[in-house]
């Protein structure tokens, strides 16, 4: 006689885990959705079994960026720091893309976690590696600022246009007499051969645009050998 089958044994819960199960599952569900029930059904274990590796669901949240963090390609070597950073952040915003809920959670953190401060170091360091003094390094990071994680903010985002032809066609009529600017730039897709008038841009082009635009100024002002301190205090100002 054959014995009772054996239950295949689980694997052992651990905090990575928790993590990757979370970021799994926010792919799946989104972010708003996932709870620690959720995750918890997902895992197949009870709640509080999660609380002994995460505290709560702004640490889960926290370890869940880090898991991000992790997916961003380490520094290429051999490359100039421009070079260098440009492909790190690229490759950052690719690991966000595969996240669509990321930027929302990286937004929202209060603290950086050792995990992201060893990303962030790590620019500062090609910067550095560069020539670039720790002012215009300074500056450099706050100008590029949520760009470093791979994504933008757009303050007013554009609704999408009435899917009828003639529906669009007269909406943009009636918002040309009052911002003709706006809708020359927003329909000049269409009259050189690019997208639709109304269809949107292309974020990787505009992210990518952007970046370069931010790069380029930095090398033109460390080559001038920029410092902060004139432009606070330019000469004939009073303290």
């Amino acid at each position: 006689m054959t014995g009772p089958a054996k239950t295949p044994r689980r694997a052992p819960l651990n905090r990575d885990r928790v993590l990757r199960a979370a970021v799994a599952l926010a792919d799946e569900i989104g972010i708003d959705a996932l709870s620690m029930r959720s995750l918890a059904e997902r895992l197949g274990v009870v709640p509080m079994a999660l609380y002994k590796h995460v505290a709560n669901k702004e640490e889960l949240l926290d370890g869940m960026v880090e898991v991000i963090v992790g997916e961003i390609a380490p520094p290429a070597r051999g490359a100039d720091w421009k070079d260098a950073i440009r492909q790190r952040i690229l490759s950052a915003r690719q690991a966000l893309l595969s996240h669509r809920w990321a930027s929302q959670v990286v937004e929202s953190r209060r603290h950086a976690t050792p995990v992201v401060l060893d990303y962030m170091d790590s620019l500062i360091g090609m910067f550095r590696a560069g020539g670039f003094s720790v002012d215009l390094t300074h500056h450099a990071m706050h100008a590029l600022g949520s760009r470093m994680w791979g994504f933008t903010q757009e303050l007013f985002p554009t609704p999408p246009p009435p899917a009828d032809p003639e529906a669009r066609a007269a909406m943009f009529d009636q918002l040309a007499a009052r911002y003709p600017h706006i809708i020359e730039m927003a329909t000049a897709g269409s009259r050189d051969g690019g997208s639709a008038p109304g269809g949107g841009c292309d974020d990787q082009f505009e992210f990518e645009f952007a970046l370069d635009v931010l790069l380029d100024g930095f090398e033109r002002l460390h080559r001038q050998g920029w410092d902060s301190t004139a432009r606070r205090h330019p000469t004939g100002a009073t303290a």
